[in-house]
C-alpha cells in the first residue's frame, strides 16, 4: 500500500462540485472522479496526522435509511464529525414518508433544515424524485441500482495500492444485475480501467447501464465486456471484485441463488486465473463459503478492509465539495 502521508496525485483540475447531487458515478466526469480522489487523499491524510480538518463547520447532514446499514452509516456520521458538522439518522420510521407523505414534500421540508441529504432506500427512482424535489445536495448511499459511494472508495482503494487506475483490468464476478457491478462499470469505465463481468444468464448488468459503460469507456480507452464464464473474465486480471449472491430484498431466492451461482465463487482455483498480484474487494458484510472462500477474503491479496475504511474518506472529499460554502 503506497503511505498515504505522501501526496499523491491523479491528473484533474479543481472541480466545482457545490450543490450537485450524487446520485450515479456516470453523472461525474473522469476528471471529476480524479479531483474527488484527490480530495480524499488528502483528507485521508491529514486524518491519519490527527490534522483537525473542519470544512463543513456548521453544516448538518440528513440521513434516511430505507435499509439498514454499519458501514454506510458510521462512516457517513462519522466523517460528518470530522469535517465539524453534524449528521442526523432518520429511519423510514421516524419521518412522515414512512406514514405516507410524498417524496417530492419531505424533499422540500428537510431542504430547510438541513444543508445535505443522504439517502439508503430499495427503488432507485425514489432518490430521483427526491433529488428533484430537494434544494440542497442529496447522495446515494444505495439503491437496489446504484452503490456510487462505495464504488469511489474501490477506486480510492485500488489507487493506493497499485499506484495507477488507468490500463489495469477489474473483473466482477456474480450477479451482474446487482448495484455494485452497475457502479463498477461506471466508475471503472469513467477511470480508463477495463472491466469483465462474469454472470450467470438471467442475471446479466442492466442493458442500459451496460451500454452507456462502454459507451463512456470509448473516451477514456476503457473495454467494457460481459460473459458467462468466471474464468474467461478473470483472466489476468489486476482486480477481482464479488458481492453477496442475495441482496436485501431477495431473501425469497436464497436457495435458487445459492445454487445457479455456486459456479461463480471466488476461490483459490478460480483466482489461478488471475494475474499474481491480484487485489480482491468487497463491499461487505461476507458470506464466507457462499461467494468467497475464506482463505481470498482473509488471504494476502485482500484488502476489504482498507476498502471499507476508505468509504469515510471518499465521502468525505463527496460532502465537503457538494455542501461546502
Amino acid at each position: 500500500m503506497l503511505n498515504v502521508s505522501q501526496p499523491v496525485q491523479l491528473k484533474a483540475v479543481p472541480s466545482d462540485l457545490k450543490g450537485k447531487d450524487f446520485l450515479t458515478l456516470a453523472d461525474f466526469t473522469q476528471n471529476d472522479i480524479f479531483f474527488l480522489l484527490n480530495q480524499a487523499l488528502e483528507m485521508k491524510k491529514l486524518q491519519k496526522k490527527g490534522i483537525p480538518h473542519p470544512y463543513l463547520r456548521g453544516k448538518v447532514l440528513g440521513m434516511i435509511f430505507e435499509k439498514p446499514s454499519t458501514r454506510t452509516r458510521v462512516s457517513f456520521e462519522v466523517g460528518m464529525m470530522q469535517l465539524g458538522g453534524q449528521a442526523i439518522f432518520l429511519s423510514s420510521n421516524d419521518i412522515q414518508l414512512g406514514r405516507g407523505e410524498t417524496i417530492g414534500d419531505t424533499a422540500k421540508v428537510l431542504s430547510r433544515y438541513v444543508d445535505g441529504i443522504m439517502i439508503r432506500t430499495f427503488a432507485h427512482d425514489s432518490i430521483e424524485q427526491f433529488a428533484e424535489h430537494a434544494e440542497v445536495p442529496v447522495i446515494n448511499g444505495l439503491t437496489d441500482l446504484h452503490h456510487p459511494t462505495q464504488v469511489l472508495a474501490d477506486l480510492l482503494t485500488v489507487y493506493e495500492h497499485k499506484g495507477t487506475l488507468s490500463g489495469l483490468k477489474m473483473c466482477y464476478i456474480g450477479d451482474g444485475n446487482n448495484n455494485m457491478c452497475h457502479s463498477l462499470l461506471e466508475g471503472a469505465a469513467s477511470v480508463g480501467m477495463d472491466i469483465s463481468v462474469a454472470s450467470p444468464a438471467g442475471y446479466e448488468p442492466n442493458l442500459q447501464i451496460f451500454e452507456n459503460a462502454k459507451r463512456i469507456g470509448q473516451s477514456t480507452g476503457s473495454q467494457v465486456a460481459y460473459t458467462s464464464s468466471p474464468e474467461k473474465a478473470i483472466e489476468q486480471t489486476d482486480i477481482i471484485v464479488t458481492d453477496v449472491w442475495t441482496s436485501m430484498g431477495q431473501e425469497a431466492e436464497t436457495e435458487e441463488r445459492l445454487q445457479v451461482f455456486a459456479p461463480y465463487q471466488v476461490n483459490k482455483e478460480l483466482c489461478s486465473y488471475a494475474k499474481d498480484d491480484f487485489l480482491f474487494l468487497h463491499c461487505l458484510p461476507a458470506h464466507r463459503g457462499e461467494e468467497v472462500t475464506p482463505e481470498i477474503i482473509d488471504g494476502s491479496h485482500s484488502v476489504v478492509f482498507d476498502e471499507a475504511e476508505n468509504r469515510m474518506h471518499a465521502q468525505k472529499a463527496i460532502l465537503k465539495h457538494l455542501m461546502e460554502g
